[in-house]
């Protein structure tokens, strides 16, 4: 049985900071590519930032910049480094990973709110 953990979500103040983690346990294999999307109220989910196996990374462009993905040396979590945040960035945060099966596996959501 594969979990992800989100932790580190929060209410914070415009141009603040918050660090998101993920913890996969489970028997995942090898990870292909993790990643980060937000669903804000009443809109749809949308991706945030993904970094790959060699460590590659993409991101939206609301958030180039500012945000920043990372894996852990324990290579089962992954960090979203967020900076100068803004009202905008509210919403339900979640880490996806996706195995070189291409099963993909979702957390539930840490919630983030940036109050201006």
């Amino acid at each position: 049985q594969v979990q992800l953990v989100e932790s580190g979500g929060g209410l914070v103040q415009a141009g603040g900071s918050l660090r998101l983690s993920c913890v996969a346990s489970g028997s995942i294999f090898s990870i292909n590519r993790a990643g980060w999307h937000r669903q804000a109220p009443g809109k749809q989910r949308e991706l945030v930032a993904t970094i790959t196996g060699s460590g590659s990374t993409n991101y939206a462009e609301s958030v180039k910049g500012r945000f920043t993905i990372s894996r852990g040396n324990a290579k089962n979590t992954v960090y979203l480094q967020m900076n100068n945040l803004k009202p905008e960035d509210t919403a339900d945060y979640y880490c996806n990973l996706i195995n070189t099966f291409g099963i993909t596996y979702w957390g539930k959501g840490t919630l983030v709110t940036v109050s201006s």
